[in-house]
Formats: C-alpha cells, sequence, structure tokens
C-alpha cells in the first residue's frame, strides 16, 4: 500500500479520471476527499470506496468558487486533520468544431 495514511483532496472526482484516481488512491491505503460538483456523483464514488474498505468523505464544491473551496478544506481538515495529497483535477469540456 503506496499511499498507507495519506490524506488525499481529488477534485472532480465524481467521474472520469477523477473517480479512477480517486479509487486508485484508495485500493493503495489513502483516506480520500471525493469533490464534485455533483454530490450524486462523488457519493457513488466514495461508495465504492467503501465498499472495499477504504476511508473516504464526499464533499461538493464548485472550485471555481472560492468560498467552496474554503469550506471543502475546512470540512477536510475538521475531518482528517491535514492534507497530504492534493489532485487539481476538475475541469469542463467544451466541445466545439476544430474548423469554423
Amino acid at each position: 500500500m503506496k499511499l498507507k495514511d495519506k490524506v488525499a483532496i481529488i477534485t472532480g472526482a465524481g467521474r472520469g479520471i477523477g473517480r479512477e484516481i480517486a479509487l486508485l488512491f484508495a485500493k493503495e491505503g489513502a483516506r480520500v476527499v471525493v469533490n464534485a460538483v455533483h454530490l450524486e456523483n462523488a457519493q457513488r464514488v466514495v461508495d465504492e470506496i467503501f465498499s472495499m474498505n477504504g476511508e473516504a468523505l464526499t464533499i461538493q464544491a464548485d472550485v471555481s468558487v472560492s468560498s467552496d473551496v474554503e469550506r471543502m478544506v475546512k470540512l477536510m481538515l475538521d475531518k482528517f486533520k491535514r492534507i497530504d495529497i492534493l489532485v487539481n483535477n476538475a475541469g469542463i469540456n467544451i466541445p466545439k468544431p476544430s474548423l469554423i
């Protein structure tokens, strides 16, 4: 377990790459904060982590809103007392044609 006893926060972890990072970190022993804009997506990931006996916390927050980020960090520190790893995965995809 390469990440045993580490505390990680992963933004945009409700689906896609962020979800996979959260699950892998949990498998490697990290306690994981799963952040997403959509609470339902984040909770599904946390439920998966719980099902493999991992420890996780769901925090709904929009990382483009500073008050959300401040609240997220406070909740994380209240629960886990520290942050060892930060994965800034959150982002948006705006599909547009490459040629106009």
